[in-house]
Protein backbone atom coordinates (compact mmCIF):
# COMPACT_ATOMS: atom_id res chain seq x y z
CA UNK A 1 0.00 0.00 0.00
CA UNK A 2 1.09 3.44 -0.99
CA UNK A 3 2.52 5.32 2.19
CA UNK A 4 0.93 8.14 3.49
CA UNK A 5 2.44 9.30 6.89
CA UNK A 6 4.84 11.49 4.90
CA UNK A 7 2.25 13.38 3.63
CA UNK A 8 1.88 16.72 5.78
CA UNK A 9 -0.06 19.73 5.64
CA UNK A 10 1.88 22.92 4.10
CA UNK A 11 4.23 24.75 6.66
CA UNK A 12 2.66 28.11 8.19
CA UNK A 13 5.64 29.80 9.01
CA UNK A 14 5.40 31.23 5.98
CA UNK A 15 1.89 32.47 6.11
CA UNK A 16 2.22 35.73 8.16
CA UNK A 17 4.80 37.02 5.18
CA UNK A 18 2.01 35.79 2.35
CA UNK A 19 -0.50 37.68 4.39
CA UNK A 20 1.74 40.84 4.70
CA UNK A 21 2.27 41.00 0.59
CA UNK A 22 -0.75 40.53 -0.13
CA UNK A 23 -2.78 42.83 2.37
CA UNK A 24 -0.21 45.83 1.19
CA UNK A 25 -0.66 45.27 -2.92
CA UNK A 26 -2.74 48.51 -4.49
CA UNK A 27 -5.60 47.46 -3.58
CA UNK A 28 -8.23 47.84 -0.23
CA UNK A 29 -7.84 44.91 1.96
CA UNK A 30 -9.71 41.83 1.09
CA UNK A 31 -11.15 43.55 -2.33
CA UNK A 32 -10.28 40.59 -4.82
CA UNK A 33 -11.90 38.45 -2.46
CA UNK A 34 -11.31 34.68 -3.73
CA UNK A 35 -8.02 35.18 -5.53
CA UNK A 36 -6.39 36.93 -2.13
CA UNK A 37 -7.08 33.21 -0.48
CA UNK A 38 -5.88 31.19 -3.55
CA UNK A 39 -2.60 33.26 -3.57
CA UNK A 40 -2.40 32.02 -0.07
CA UNK A 41 -3.34 28.52 -0.07
CA UNK A 42 -0.58 28.23 -3.11
CA UNK A 43 1.84 30.25 -1.65
CA UNK A 44 2.04 28.12 1.17
CA UNK A 45 1.58 25.19 -0.66
CA UNK A 46 5.17 26.19 -2.63
CA UNK A 47 6.71 27.85 0.46
CA UNK A 48 7.24 30.89 -1.72
CA UNK A 49 6.15 34.45 -1.80
CA UNK A 50 6.46 34.50 -5.45
CA UNK A 51 4.28 31.21 -6.13
CA UNK A 52 4.24 29.64 -10.03
CA UNK A 53 2.28 27.76 -11.96
CA UNK A 54 4.31 25.22 -14.26
CA UNK A 55 3.09 22.82 -16.92
CA UNK A 56 -0.58 22.37 -15.84
CA UNK A 57 -2.03 18.76 -16.88
CA UNK A 58 -5.05 16.81 -16.83
CA UNK A 59 -4.50 13.27 -15.94
CA UNK A 60 -7.90 11.55 -17.24
CA UNK A 61 -8.53 8.05 -16.04
CA UNK A 62 -11.00 5.47 -17.50
CA UNK A 63 -12.54 2.01 -16.50
CA UNK A 64 -15.48 0.17 -16.84
CA UNK A 65 -17.90 -0.55 -13.59
CA UNK A 66 -19.65 -4.00 -13.45
CA UNK A 67 -22.57 -2.17 -11.64
CA UNK A 68 -23.52 -0.78 -15.25
CA UNK A 69 -24.98 -4.02 -16.02
CA UNK A 70 -27.75 -3.17 -13.47
CA UNK A 71 -29.20 -0.56 -15.66
CA UNK A 72 -27.80 2.37 -13.02
CA UNK A 73 -26.95 4.35 -16.38
CA UNK A 74 -28.59 5.63 -19.49
CA UNK A 75 -25.54 4.56 -21.44
CA UNK A 76 -24.05 1.57 -22.12
CA UNK A 77 -20.62 0.60 -21.35
CA UNK A 78 -19.09 0.62 -24.73
CA UNK A 79 -19.06 4.70 -24.73
CA UNK A 80 -16.15 4.31 -22.37
CA UNK A 81 -13.74 2.94 -24.94
CA UNK A 82 -15.61 4.65 -27.69
CA UNK A 83 -15.06 8.04 -26.15
CA UNK A 84 -11.66 7.31 -25.15
CA UNK A 85 -10.95 7.22 -28.76
CA UNK A 86 -12.90 10.21 -29.10
CA UNK A 87 -10.34 11.58 -26.60
CA UNK A 88 -7.42 10.64 -28.80
CA UNK A 89 -8.73 12.70 -31.87
CA UNK A 90 -9.34 15.59 -30.15
CA UNK A 91 -13.06 15.97 -30.21
CA UNK A 92 -14.28 16.22 -26.56
CA UNK A 93 -15.20 18.64 -24.06
CA UNK A 94 -11.89 18.31 -22.39
CA UNK A 95 -9.91 18.78 -25.53
CA UNK A 96 -10.74 22.40 -26.31
CA UNK A 97 -10.55 23.27 -22.96
CA UNK A 98 -6.60 21.88 -22.80
CA UNK A 99 -6.00 23.17 -25.97
CA UNK A 100 -7.78 27.02 -24.91
CA UNK A 101 -5.92 26.40 -21.47
CA UNK A 102 -2.71 24.98 -22.58
CA UNK A 103 -2.82 21.74 -20.29
CA UNK A 104 -1.56 18.70 -21.81
CA UNK A 105 -4.13 15.79 -21.75
CA UNK A 106 -2.86 12.62 -20.11
CA UNK A 107 -5.44 9.73 -21.25
CA UNK A 108 -4.47 6.97 -18.47
CA UNK A 109 -6.85 3.14 -19.10
CA UNK A 110 -7.39 2.03 -15.28
CA UNK A 111 -9.75 -0.66 -16.95
CA UNK A 112 -11.60 -0.09 -20.07
CA UNK A 113 -13.17 -3.20 -21.12
CA UNK A 114 -11.07 -2.56 -24.30
CA UNK A 115 -8.36 -3.47 -25.77
CA UNK A 116 -6.56 -0.14 -27.28
CA UNK A 117 -3.89 -0.06 -29.50
CA UNK A 118 -0.43 1.02 -28.53
CA UNK A 119 -0.61 3.43 -31.16
CA UNK A 120 -3.55 5.16 -29.50
CA UNK A 121 -1.43 7.10 -27.10
CA UNK A 122 -3.09 6.17 -23.84
CA UNK A 123 -0.86 5.60 -21.13
CA UNK A 124 -1.73 1.65 -19.97
CA UNK A 125 -2.29 1.69 -16.77
CA UNK A 126 -4.98 -1.24 -16.64
CA UNK A 127 -5.80 -3.48 -13.35
CA UNK A 128 -8.49 -5.27 -15.00
CA UNK A 129 -10.96 -5.34 -17.85
CA UNK A 130 -13.56 -3.17 -16.03
CA UNK A 131 -14.42 -4.04 -11.61
CA UNK A 132 -16.94 -6.51 -10.69
CA UNK A 133 -20.67 -5.97 -9.79
CA UNK A 134 -21.07 -5.01 -6.30
CA UNK A 135 -24.14 -5.71 -6.21
CA UNK A 136 -23.00 -9.48 -6.06
CA UNK A 137 -19.37 -9.84 -4.83
CA UNK A 138 -16.65 -7.11 -3.85
CA UNK A 139 -15.73 -5.10 -7.16
CA UNK A 140 -11.89 -5.26 -6.60
CA UNK A 141 -9.65 -7.48 -4.65
CA UNK A 142 -7.04 -6.59 -2.02
CA UNK A 143 -3.94 -7.08 -5.02
CA UNK A 144 -6.36 -4.73 -7.16
CA UNK A 145 -6.99 -1.87 -5.01
CA UNK A 146 -3.29 -1.69 -4.31
CA UNK A 147 -2.39 -1.87 -7.56
CA UNK A 148 -4.70 1.19 -8.48
CA UNK A 149 -3.44 3.06 -5.70
CA UNK A 150 0.32 2.58 -6.70
CA UNK A 151 -0.35 2.67 -10.76
CA UNK A 152 -2.20 6.09 -10.23
CA UNK A 153 0.63 7.40 -7.66
CA UNK A 154 2.90 6.25 -10.25
CA UNK A 155 1.28 8.47 -13.25
CA UNK A 156 1.52 11.57 -11.28
CA UNK A 157 5.47 10.95 -10.33
CA UNK A 158 5.80 10.86 -14.12
CA UNK A 159 3.98 14.18 -14.39
CA UNK A 160 6.67 15.04 -11.58
CA UNK A 161 9.52 14.56 -13.72
CA UNK A 162 8.36 16.54 -16.66
CA UNK A 163 7.97 20.00 -14.18
CA UNK A 164 4.04 19.67 -13.34
CA UNK A 165 2.99 21.16 -10.04
CA UNK A 166 -0.75 22.24 -10.92
CA UNK A 167 -3.05 19.40 -11.86
CA UNK A 168 -6.40 18.40 -12.61
CA UNK A 169 -8.25 15.15 -12.46
CA UNK A 170 -10.81 13.73 -14.66
CA UNK A 171 -12.35 10.33 -15.45
CA UNK A 172 -14.33 8.57 -18.00
CA UNK A 173 -16.12 5.52 -16.96
CA UNK A 174 -19.88 4.88 -17.70
CA UNK A 175 -22.04 4.21 -14.16
CA UNK A 176 -19.15 6.09 -11.96
CA UNK A 177 -21.65 7.96 -10.35
CA UNK A 178 -23.16 4.80 -8.75
CA UNK A 179 -19.40 4.08 -6.79
CA UNK A 180 -19.46 7.93 -6.55
CA UNK A 181 -22.99 8.29 -4.27
CA UNK A 182 -22.20 4.68 -2.34
CA UNK A 183 -18.85 6.30 -1.40
CA UNK A 184 -19.99 9.83 -0.11
CA UNK A 185 -23.03 8.21 1.54
CA UNK A 186 -20.95 5.20 3.37
CA UNK A 187 -18.39 7.98 4.28
CA UNK A 188 -20.20 10.85 4.85
CA UNK A 189 -23.43 9.01 6.81
CA UNK A 190 -25.56 11.17 4.37
CA UNK A 191 -28.83 9.70 3.78
CA UNK A 192 -28.52 7.48 0.15
CA UNK A 193 -31.28 9.07 -1.57
CA UNK A 194 -29.73 11.99 -1.22
CA UNK A 195 -26.42 10.93 -2.85
CA UNK A 196 -28.05 9.67 -6.55
CA UNK A 197 -28.61 11.75 -9.37
CA UNK A 198 -29.16 11.28 -12.99
CA UNK A 199 -25.66 10.33 -14.00
CA UNK A 200 -25.56 10.61 -17.65
CA UNK A 201 -29.23 11.63 -18.15
CA UNK A 202 -31.74 8.98 -16.27
CA UNK A 203 -35.05 9.75 -15.97
CA UNK A 204 -37.29 9.83 -12.59
CA UNK A 205 -38.00 5.97 -13.13
CA UNK A 206 -34.28 5.65 -13.76
CA UNK A 207 -33.15 7.25 -11.16
CA UNK A 208 -35.23 5.36 -8.68
CA UNK A 209 -34.34 2.02 -10.02
CA UNK A 210 -30.47 3.44 -9.55
CA UNK A 211 -31.43 3.71 -6.00
CA UNK A 212 -33.07 0.65 -5.68
CA UNK A 213 -29.97 -1.26 -6.90
CA UNK A 214 -27.47 0.76 -4.75
CA UNK A 215 -29.47 0.31 -1.26
CA UNK A 216 -29.91 -3.34 -1.98
CA UNK A 217 -25.65 -3.25 -2.92
CA UNK A 218 -25.49 -2.08 0.65
CA UNK A 219 -27.90 -3.52 2.35
CA UNK A 220 -25.48 -7.14 1.25
CA UNK A 221 -22.21 -5.00 2.54
CA UNK A 222 -20.46 -6.22 5.33
CA UNK A 223 -17.83 -4.72 5.25
CA UNK A 224 -17.00 -1.56 7.83
CA UNK A 225 -17.03 2.02 6.64
CA UNK A 226 -13.23 2.79 6.16
CA UNK A 227 -12.19 4.00 3.62
CA UNK A 228 -9.95 1.36 2.09
CA UNK A 229 -13.17 -0.95 2.58
CA UNK A 230 -15.57 0.77 0.95
CA UNK A 231 -13.35 1.42 -2.08
CA UNK A 232 -12.53 -1.95 -2.40
CA UNK A 233 -15.88 -2.93 -2.45
CA UNK A 234 -17.36 -0.66 -4.53
CA UNK A 235 -14.37 0.39 -6.88
CA UNK A 236 -14.08 1.91 -9.17
CA UNK A 237 -10.68 1.21 -10.92
CA UNK A 238 -10.39 4.90 -11.94
CA UNK A 239 -11.44 6.43 -8.94
CA UNK A 240 -9.44 4.26 -6.84
CA UNK A 241 -6.20 5.02 -9.37
CA UNK A 242 -7.58 9.01 -8.71
CA UNK A 243 -7.21 8.39 -5.17
CA UNK A 244 -3.78 7.23 -5.88
CA UNK A 245 -2.69 10.17 -8.13
CA UNK A 246 -4.29 13.07 -5.15
CA UNK A 247 -2.19 11.33 -2.42
CA UNK A 248 0.63 11.35 -4.42
CA UNK A 249 0.02 14.89 -5.79
CA UNK A 250 -0.39 16.46 -2.54
CA UNK A 251 3.17 14.33 -1.38
CA UNK A 252 4.85 16.30 -3.93
CA UNK A 253 3.58 19.40 -3.21
CA UNK A 254 1.60 19.96 -6.08
CA UNK A 255 -1.69 22.22 -6.31
CA UNK A 256 -4.88 20.03 -7.20
CA UNK A 257 -8.23 21.20 -8.95
CA UNK A 258 -10.74 19.08 -8.09
CA UNK A 259 -13.65 18.74 -10.97
CA UNK A 260 -17.20 17.22 -10.56
CA UNK A 261 -19.12 15.06 -7.99
CA UNK A 262 -17.31 11.89 -9.27
CA UNK A 263 -13.53 13.62 -8.34
CA UNK A 264 -15.19 14.98 -5.25
CA UNK A 265 -16.13 12.06 -3.91
CA UNK A 266 -12.40 10.55 -4.66
CA UNK A 267 -11.12 13.48 -2.84
CA UNK A 268 -13.38 12.23 0.02
CA UNK A 269 -12.08 9.10 0.12
CA UNK A 270 -8.35 10.10 0.02
CA UNK A 271 -9.05 13.03 2.77
CA UNK A 272 -10.55 10.36 5.00
CA UNK A 273 -7.10 8.63 4.37
CA UNK A 274 -5.10 11.72 4.87
CA UNK A 275 -6.82 14.87 5.89
CA UNK A 276 -3.96 17.12 4.89
CA UNK A 277 -4.50 16.35 1.30
CA UNK A 278 -6.97 19.13 1.23
CA UNK A 279 -4.74 21.59 1.97
CA UNK A 280 -3.57 20.83 -1.71
CA UNK A 281 -7.04 20.76 -3.41
CA UNK A 282 -9.14 23.85 -5.11
CA UNK A 283 -12.44 22.49 -5.84
CA UNK A 284 -13.40 24.13 -9.00
CA UNK A 285 -17.42 24.04 -9.11
CA UNK A 286 -20.37 22.94 -7.59
CA UNK A 287 -22.21 19.90 -10.34
CA UNK A 288 -25.64 19.14 -11.36
CA UNK A 289 -25.22 16.12 -10.27
CA UNK A 290 -27.63 15.94 -6.93
CA UNK A 291 -25.64 15.24 -3.89
CA UNK A 292 -22.60 17.73 -5.09
CA UNK A 293 -23.73 20.44 -2.74
CA UNK A 294 -24.18 17.98 -0.06
CA UNK A 295 -20.71 16.26 -0.71
CA UNK A 296 -18.66 19.61 -0.63
CA UNK A 297 -20.64 20.76 2.21
CA UNK A 298 -19.28 17.74 4.23
CA UNK A 299 -15.79 18.32 3.60
CA UNK A 300 -16.25 21.73 4.61
CA UNK A 301 -15.07 23.17 1.25
CA UNK A 302 -16.16 26.38 -1.22
CA UNK A 303 -16.15 25.51 -4.95
CA UNK A 304 -14.77 28.77 -6.90
CA UNK A 305 -18.24 28.37 -9.74
CA UNK A 306 -21.60 26.61 -10.18
CA UNK A 307 -22.28 26.73 -13.99
CA UNK A 308 -24.57 23.62 -14.02
CA UNK A 309 -21.94 21.95 -15.52
CA UNK A 310 -22.02 17.97 -15.22
CA UNK A 311 -19.68 16.98 -17.74
CA UNK A 312 -16.68 14.89 -15.72
CA UNK A 313 -13.51 14.57 -17.92
CA UNK A 314 -12.07 17.31 -15.73
CA UNK A 315 -13.56 19.82 -17.91
CA UNK A 316 -14.74 21.98 -14.44
CA UNK A 317 -11.06 22.01 -13.09
CA UNK A 318 -9.63 22.87 -16.34
CA UNK A 319 -11.83 25.76 -17.12
CA UNK A 320 -11.47 27.23 -13.73
CA UNK A 321 -7.66 27.76 -14.21
CA UNK A 322 -7.70 30.68 -15.34
CA UNK A 323 -9.06 32.41 -12.19
CA UNK A 324 -6.25 30.35 -10.68
CA UNK A 325 -3.46 31.93 -12.85
CA UNK A 326 -5.24 35.60 -11.79
CA UNK A 327 -4.54 34.85 -8.18
CA UNK A 328 -1.12 34.04 -8.72
CA UNK A 329 -0.40 37.07 -10.91
CA UNK A 330 -2.01 39.32 -8.20
CA UNK A 331 0.62 38.26 -5.89
CA UNK A 332 3.34 38.68 -8.38
CA UNK A 333 2.36 41.46 -10.22
CA UNK A 334 0.50 43.84 -8.55
CA UNK A 335 2.83 46.69 -6.77
CA UNK A 336 2.56 47.53 -3.12
CA UNK A 337 1.61 50.69 -1.39
CA UNK A 338 4.88 51.16 -0.30
CA UNK A 339 6.98 51.34 -3.68
CA UNK A 340 4.18 52.78 -5.42
CA UNK A 341 4.31 55.42 -3.16
CA UNK A 342 0.60 55.36 -2.63
CA UNK A 343 -1.65 55.79 0.60
CA UNK A 344 -2.74 53.08 1.69
CA UNK A 345 -6.33 52.92 1.49
CA UNK A 346 -9.32 50.69 2.58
Amino acid sequence: MIAIDDIARPDQAIRSALIHKIDNLTKPKGSLGRLEEIALQIGLIQQSLTPTLTCPQNILFAADHGIADEGVSLSPKTVTWQQMLNFVRGGAGINFLCRQHRFILKLVDAGVDYDFSPTDGILDCKVRKGSRNFLYESALTDEELELCLTRGADVIDFCKEEGTNVLSLGEMGIGNTSPSAVWMHLLTDIPLVQCIGAGSGLDKAGICHKYEVLQQAVERYAGDVSPLSVMKYFGGLEMVMTVGAMLQAARHQMLILVDGFIMSACMLAASRLCPAVLDYAIFAHCGDEAGHRLLLDAMGVRPLLQLGLRLGEGTGAVLVYPIVESAVRMINEMDTFAHADIIKYF
